[in-house]
């Protein structure tokens, strides 16, 4: 999957307002249950908010990269304690990035 323009990653920055959070990582930051659930959310979702608790002590932005690794996502935003990934359904994707 390529980089994202910024006009990309703007465009889903603006759908993420809209959805709610869908996942916690709490104080045991990223697990392989974690990552399981997220990829299930990619299932029904191509956009994911996930929230980090206050009791999860690892950085966001390392979260977020570790997560998108593994669910084979990309990072749209890390915003305090929010994370947005993007994962486009591999036949017919819901959300049309701009140009």
């Amino acid at each position: 999957m390529g980089n994202m323009t910024s006009k990309q990653r703007a465009y889903l920055k603006g759908l993420a307002m809209n959805i709610e959070t869908s996942f916690q990582i709490g104080k045991s930051s990223v697990t392989p249950e974690n990552v399981q659930a997220i990829s299930e959310v990619f299932n029904t979702h191509e956009l994911v908010k996930i929230g980090i608790l206050k009791n999860c002590i690892d950085d966001p932005m390392m979260i977020a990269d570790a997560i998108a690794g593994r669910t084979h996502s990309q990072v749209v935003q890390v915003i305090g304690r929010k994370i947005v990934l993007y994962k486009p359904f591999k036949d017919n994707p819901k959300i049309i990035l701009p140009k």
